[in-house]
């Protein structure tokens, strides 16, 4: 097994983190979750250390923001230099050159050789109701569609167009109006109880009695959709959805919306999701890895569409600080360079293998699925009824950490565990994270088996 549980000197949380914790139960909401009981001291590539002097195996990349790893020295150096020349004054007070780079660099890197403009803002959750805003704006109307599983933010808009109730939503309503909501192709439970392929996306269909019987395709702004699914679980649809979602859009004067706040930036194996049905959306709204780890979202779309709201009614004080471009502008020469995409491409061959292999092993495991290192086991309690487990997730989660892994869960019934490693990884580590993992479910199927069984000692060594 991997000779980094050797770093894991304490139980966790050790003392020093036992210390925090406590000011932290004091001081900070229970609403603010967290999924190691253990505070950083530092980090380096694919590493974290606690203060503890525990080392951990990073599979979750702060949330999927880290996708070029921590600690880059040119992107340090970089906002080094910033940072001696200015930190702040608001775009809308005094212009600065990183803001009108990024988005030209945007517009580059983003599919669609149309021209196109960019909005900079704090995170995806702004970037998510910009794009509505300039949607509305530009057809001059109201309604939008999102779908089921999906996951656009925590602001009003931002919940209302997600669909998972707890934790997301609960006690927060009412909601935005005028939002509408579709099945997204979740094959593995299939909305319509039909199989794929022959059902031929048969989900797509209900937009025919959709449009007639919830809302008319006139009154419809925007449809915004995951091409891979975030918190909803790691869904890939099949390679029809988005396509035919496209279409559906332009006969009806639709703003097609594509969010791709965390399977942007190289976390698929592309620079975006959509470039592996070459799709042309008309917005692409982006945050997480777009800045290594600093706050900035982006909405980039068709300039007559971005165009269409007046001057004046889109910003904010903080949104594109010149430290987040700077940050930004590094992480794109990064991925741009020779062998970075393609080493993010075998680290997802890796993943993938090493997940169907664990499928066709353990039994708690229902599905496993993945599109490049966006990758996830879904674990159930009997794989007839599919009956999630979550209970089994928590397990394989604090197992993890136990022995120096990050990871996390996702999915609306908390039984995904989502792989999220930085793309930077070395295949050493990916290999004895993997392992850490695989060892966690092993001990994690045994007693899903015997559902009664309690737990060794032994069960937190690797």
């Amino acid at each position: 097994m991997t000779k980094l549980r050797e770093d894991v000197k304490t139980k966790i949380p050790g003392p020093k983190s036992k210390h925090l914790i406590k000011l932290r139960e004091k001081y900070i909401p229970r609403g603010v979750f967290n999924t190691v009981p253990a505070f950083i001291q530092q980090a380096k590539d694919a590493l974290i250390t606690d203060i503890d002097g525990n080392t951990f195996i990073d599979f979750a990349s702060g949330l999927a923001t880290m996708n070029v790893g921590y600690s880059r020295m040119e992107i340090i150096e970089a906002l080094g230099d910033q940072i001696e020349k200015y930190h702040h004054t608001c775009f809308h007070v005094f212009m600065y050159e990183p803001y009108v780079r990024l988005a030209e660099k945007l517009a580059e890197i983003t599919p669609g050789k149309f021209p196109k403009k960019t909005i900079l803002v704090n995170s995806g959750a702004e970037a998510v109701e910009n794009a509505i805003k300039v949607s509305r704006s530009y057809t001059k109307r109201k309604s939008i569609i999102t779908f089921e599983h999906a996951f656009h933010g925590r602001t009003l808009l931002g919940m209302t167009l997600t669909s998972k109730i707890r934790y997301y939503k609960l006690g927060f309503g009412p909601f935005a109006s005028e939002v509408y909501r579709m099945p997204y192709a979740y094959c593995y439970r299939c909305p319509m109880n039909v199989s794929y392929p022959e059902c031929n996306v048969a989900c797509l269909d209900q937009f025919t009695s959709f449009f007639k019987t919830q809302v008319d395709p006139e009154e419809v702004a925007a449809v915004i959709v995951e091409p891979v699914t975030g918190e909803g679980g790691f869904i890939v649809p099949p390679p029809e959805f988005l396509p035919e979602i496209g279409r559906i859009c332009r006969e009806n004067g639709i703003v097609f919306i594509v969010d791709e706040v965390q399977t942007g930036f190289g976390r698929t194996g592309e620079m975006f999701a959509v470039n592996h049905y070459n799709l042309e959306p008309d917005i692409i709204v982006m945050g997480k890895s777009i800045a290594a780890g600093l706050p900035l979202g982006a909405v980039t779309g068709r300039a007559e569409i971005l165009e269409s709201p007046e001057v004046g009614s889109l910003g904010g004080t903080f949104g594109g600080n010149p430290l987040s471009c700077i940050a930004s502008l590094n992480v794109i020469e990064i991925m741009r360079e020779k062998g970075f995409m393609e080493h993010a491409r075998k680290v997802g061959d890796i993943i993938n293998d090493r997940l169907r292999d664990m499928q066709n092993k353990y039994n708690v495991i229902g599905e496993a699925r993945g599109l490049g290192a966006m990758a996830a086991i879904e674990l159930v309690k009997d794989r007839d009824t599919k009956e999630p487990a979550k209970e089994a997730t928590s397990n394989v989660i604090k197992l993890c950490y136990e022995n120096g892994l990050v990871i996390m869960k996702a999915g609306v019934y908390d039984n995904v565990v989502r792989l999220l490693v930085p793309l930077i990884i070395t295949e050493d580590l990916l290999l004895g994270g993997l392992d850490i993992l695989e060892n966690a479910v092993r001990i994690v199927n045994r007693g899903n088996s015997t559902k009664k069984r309690p737990r060794s000692k032994n069960d937190k060594l690797v």
